[in-house]
This record gives structure tokens, C-alpha cells and sequence, in this order.
């Protein structure tokens, strides 16, 4: 039977790298699309990259419960809407949702059947290598982003699931057992988006 996963962690510790792997890896799984109320940027598409709502359509959604989750960043709306996935999980698809610890509570409440997964580092050590390693942020950002993996990785109880994510392929290899996906059923149909 096909679920929703919803997968968070801190930044840093290689949430989408593991979703990259583990797409490739399974073409029959949906990478949930966000819905947001900001103009499109140079090459995103419709319904792949988000989808594009006005901010009166995104509030018509909010009060009909049309949202999974919603938050608001930097004046515009930001929101995971539910038929997209109840679709794909009634059409037989495994969903899967990579969002920010906020989300992943509100999910928790408005869809209570989902499979919570907690990506943490090794250490904290690790994570901080990793985060400047990026060596794309400045030393005020980083101790931005260290301040809130510190808040995140104390949320860890809340979960399923915890998955140490200190080897890639072991990492994936656990997220496929977690996913409860078969590692010999790999390149299912594509992963598209709506």
C-alpha cells in the first residue's frame, strides 16, 4: 500500500541528496510539489517546479483545508496541497515529502497516516564540516543554520524514525528499508511531476 513520507532534517546533513539517490533509484515514487504565491524564476515550470497560485487562491486553499502545511517566508506563502498527494497515493504511488521541521509537525496533524523520517549527521562536528564545506555562506550564516540544527536535531523524538546519515549508500540503503520499497524493484515509471 502506497504512504506518505515525510523527511526532514537539518541543513546540511544531505536530505536531498539522499531524495536524489533515492529517485533515481525509484522511478515510481512523487516527489511532493509545493504550491506558492511568488512570481515563477527563469526556467520553472508550472506544476514541476511549484505550483504558481495567486495569493487570493492560495487563502481560498488555506480556509478549505486544501494544505498539508503552509508557512509564510519573506512575504510570500509557501504550502504542500493535499489532493496532488492523495492522488498519487490512491493511484498506488509512494509520496514522498522533503520539508523543514516546522511542516513536518503541521503534517503530523492534518495528515496523521504519514511515515515521519528524521535525517540526522553522524555529529554535530560532521554536520558543521559539511555546512562550510558548501563554502557558499558566510561565517554569520553558518552559525544561523548551526543555531537552528540545534533546535531541529532536539525534535528527533518526535518521529518514526531516525536515520543516521553518515554513509551515503548505507543511508539509502536504510531509507529504502524505512520506505519499505523492494532495492530489486528500482526504475519504476518515471517520477515526473504532475
Amino acid at each position: 500500500m502506497a504512504r506518505l513520507t515525510v523527511i526532514t532534517g537539518p541543513s546540511g546533513v544531505g536530505k536531498g541528496t539522499l531524495v536524489s539517490r533515492l529517485l533515481e533509484r525509484h522511478g515510481q515514487i512523487w516527489l511532493s510539489v509545493s504550491a506558492t504565491t511568488r512570481a515563477p524564476r527563469a526556467g520553472e515550470v508550472d506544476g514541476e517546479s511549484y505550483f504558481f497560485l495567486s495569493r487570493e487562491a492560495f487563502e481560498r486553499q488555506v480556509r478549505a483545508g486544501g494544505f498539508l502545511e503552509w508557512a509564510e517566508f519573506a512575504g510570500n506563502l509557501y504550502g504542500t496541497p493535499r489532493r496532488p498527494v492523495e492522488q498519487h497515493l490512491e493511484q498506488g504511488r509512494p509520496v514522498l515529502l522533503e520539508i523543514e521541521l516546522e511542516g513536518a509537525r503541521q503534517v503530523r496533524r492534518t495528515f496523521p497516516a504519514g511515515f515521519q523520517l528524521f535525517i540526522k549527521p553522524p555529529s554535530f562536528a560532521e554536520l558543521e564540516r559539511r555546512i562550510r564545506g558548501r563554502g557558499t555562506d558566510s561565517d554569520g550564516a553558518i552559525s544561523k543554520r548551526l543555531d537552528r540544527a540545534r533546535v531541529e536535531l532536539a525534535a528527533e523524538g518526535e518521529f518514526d524514525a531516525v536515520l543516521v546519515n553518515g554513509d551515503l549508500q548505507l543511508a539509502l540503503a536504510e531509507l529504502e528499508r524505512l520506505m519499505q520499497l523492494d532495492a530489486r524493484q528500482q526504475k519504476g515509471p518515471p517520477s515526473g511531476r504532475p
